[in-house]
This record gives C-alpha cells, sequence and structure tokens, in this order.
C-alpha cells in the first residue's frame, strides 16, 4: 500500500506544478507581471498528505484586485517601485505614487472596481482537482483490480 501511497503523492506533486506553471502564464498573459515577485514566490511543497502550492500574501490580488482601506506603511514607496517596475514614467514620480496610493486607499483598485476577474487561477485550480481525482481514481482501481487478481489465484474457489 506504500506504494500506492507515494504514487498518489506523486500524482499531487506533478499536478500542482502543472497548475503553478498554467497560473503563471495565465498572469504574464493577463499583462499583470512587474516584478516578477509573486511568480518567484510560488512554490510547491510535498507533503506527508499531499501537497500545497504556496504563493505571496497578495497572491489573491491576481483576481479580486486590492479592496479599499487599510494599506501598508509606505504604500506609496511599494507604488513607486511597482512604477519602476512596469516602466511607468510621470514627471514627478513620487507624487504621482503618492496619489495613486491614495487612490487605491479611498477606491480600491480599478480590477476591484471593475468586479474582479476569474481567469488567472479559478478555473486552474477546478481542473487540476479534477485531474487530481481522475488519475488517483485510475490508479485505485488498478491496485483494487490487482487484488482482485491475488485474492482469485489465491483462493480454493
Amino acid at each position: 500500500m506504500e506504494n500506492v501511497k507515494d504514487d498518489v503523492l506523486s500524482i499531487v506533486s506533478e499536478e500542482l506544478e502543472a497548475l503553478k506553471e498554467r497560473i503563471v502564464a495565465n498572469h504574464r498573459a493577463a499583462g499583470q507581471v512587474a516584478s516578477g515577485r509573486t511568480i518567484e514566490s510560488m512554490k510547491v511543497e510535498r507533503t506527508e498528505d499531499g501537497g500545497i502550492l504556496w504563493g505571496r500574501n497578495a497572491f489573491g490580488t491576481l483576481e479580486t484586485g486590492r479592496k479599499p482601506g487599510k494599506v501598508p506603511k509606505g504604500f506609496s514607496d511599494i507604488i513607486l517601485q511597482w512604477m519602476e517596475d512596469k516602466g511607468i514614467k510621470a514627471n514627478h514620480p513620487k507624487s504621482f505614487a503618492f496619489l495613486v496610493a491614495r487612490k487605491i486607499a479611498k477606491e480600491g483598485t480599478k480590477l476591484f472596481r471593475d468586479g474582479g476577474r476569474n481567469d488567472i487561477y479559478s478555473p486552474e485550480i477546478i481542473d487540476t482537482m479534477e485531474s487530481i481525482s481522475e488519475r488517483i481514481g485510475l490508479r485505485f482501481g488498478t491496485e483494487v483490480e490487482h487484488i482482485n487478481l491475488n485474492f482469485n489465484e489465491d483462493s480454493n474457489i
């Protein structure tokens, strides 16, 4: 049965790696990549019971955007860095970054105000769960068939 567990964990790891690659491709295709830190933060960890796809705290905003409200300390500096990463030029970059940060704090990002999107990771997670279920089901089906064959060979029936 240990081989079955290893097979299942391998399936989960493979599927999570493929999920990560599809999310990265969708993220790039949406033009959301600035510094690449979100992509770099994505890591697959194989656990005793399955696996985890890790990403940075802001990962969820890829689809939802950022809602209005409290922002991190130095948020205008974060916006300034984002501007540099995206190649956005302004006559007075610090003032522009401050105004953008203030607008986001008051109204949220444009993505949030537009209602978000659901094409970066949501459909990929569903596809991955279905693929894992199918592959594990096939693996267990093979194992049950193997057990039945062994039982019939060893029985006196």
